[in-house]
């Protein structure tokens, strides 16, 4: 079965084809500035690459413009666009409506109603995937939600401690996020390591970040709260942040308090303390180059990082491998080692030649030899993960 994995934005259709009989991928792909005057398309398949630019209306006419990509009679790696079995969403957040599942009216109003706890991802993933209904109804949709991994977090560390109804009736509590991450990350460990029974520390750490405590390949506690506003800072987003700030940020601001909302999920972060970039790199060079703030901004992240980690080690009681994986896990060698400094204690030990040789997309155990924690760079695959939900899915109900 062949799976087109659809990453979304609002202005942004990513994508990648996978054969699931053998975990091919086929192609890869990204379509930018969709609606303006004028798109950048890139797709590569096999050695072959292409680029061009012209005007994409729509999100399905993105998806148009893949499948003919990718049926081209000279270049393509599909006959027909018939080969698709189905199209993956690594969609996120839908509240009870969780896991693995059919993209259906249900399911989008949903998406729609909780649009509010994910303002920057709902909205263009349904708006894409109503398109997609209109304009491909014989192909399969299916979303993969990132809460998902997140089940089994037991109530106690799932739960606010909110009034009971709010609880039971609003939907209020720690979702999580980054599941296909995480759950690329559990899989990934008990390969490397011939075991199924392991503690490790997940640190999805980029743009968005996020740390996740996993027992025998299951959540058990991450640090996204209700929204993906929660736990880390992020980029441009303040992370855990007390409520309570909230009127008096509107008394000495004037600022409404939709307005709040809008400067924490946007001024936030790694850019707000900085005042100069939510990006690492960008961070780090200022950092070198002597930029108060900047150094500020990435000891605020590593410190926050730590704190979880530190949480998670009590609980789980130990830990076999800890990970770091996203953007700035796989390539920031600094904050891979601030993260570990001084942990020698707990089982950690990072090895500082290992922890520097590390190369993009590469896999590379960096803790020495004699450590009790083995610590490991593994790139993030959120992509094959969402393919094989979404044939498993399809295959279960005959598709």
């Amino acid at each position: 079965m062949k799976i087109l994995v659809a990453n979304l934005g609002s202005t942004s259709f990513k994508y990648r084809l996978f054969d699931v009989s053998d975990e091919t991928e086929l192609a890869r792909g990204a379509i930018d500035r969709i609606g303006g005057a004028e798109s950048l398309c890139r797709t590569v398949i096999g050695s072959h690459s292409e680029e061009c630019r012209r005007h994409v209306a729509d999100h399905a006419a993105a998806v148009q413009i893949c499948l003919d990509r990718l049926t081209c009679p000279d270049r393509g790696c599909l006959d027909s666009a018939a080969d698709v079995g189905g199209i993956g969403f690594k969609a996120v957040f839908a509240g009870r409506l969780s896991g693995v599942r059919l993209v259906d009216e249900e399911l989008l109003d949903a998406m729609e109603r909780l649009s509010v706890i994910a303002p920057a991802h709902n909205p263009p993933y349904v708006r894409a995937m109503r398109q997609l209904q209109e304009a491909f109804p014989e192909v399969p949709l299916v979303a993969a939600l990132e809460t998902a991994f997140h089940e089994t977090i037991p109530f106690e560390h799932r739960a606010y401690a909110v009034p009971w109804e709010w609880y039971t009736d609003g939907e209020i509590r720690r979702w999580g996020y980054h599941g296909a991450s995480h759950r690329w990350v559990a899989g990934r460990t008990a390969d490397l390591c011939g075991r199924d029974d392991l503690r490790v520390i997940s640190c999805h750490l980029g743009g968005s970040a996020s740390v996740c405590a996993i027992r025998d390949g299951k959540s058990v506690a991450t640090s996204m709260g209700m929204s993906p506003q929660g736990g880390l800072p992020n980029a441009n987003r303040v992370g855990d942040f007390d409520a309570y700030a909230i009127p008096l940020v509107m008394q000495s601001t004037g600022l409404s308090f939709e307005e709040v909302l809008q400067e924490m999920s946007v001024r936030g972060g790694l850019l707000g303390i900085s005042g100069l970039s939510g990006d690492c790199r960008d961070l780090e060079q200022a950092a070198a180059e002597g930029h108060e703030r900047a150094e500020l901004a990435l000891r605020l992240f590593e410190a926050s990082v730590r704190s979880f980690i530190g949480s998670y080690l009590v609980l789980l009681g130990g830990l076999d491998v800890l990970v770091f994986t996203g953007g700035i896990g796989e390539h920031s060698v600094r904050v891979r080692s601030q993260v570990c400094r001084d942990l020698q204690w707990l089982g950690p030990d990072l090895c500082p030649q290992r922890n520097a040789a590390v190369r993009p997309g590469q896999e590379q155990r960096i803790s020495t030899d004699t450590s009790q924690t083995e610590v490991w760079v593994i790139p993030a695959n959120e992509e094959l993960v969402v393919a094989r939900q979404t044939a498993d899915l399809l295959t279960s109900q005959g598709g």
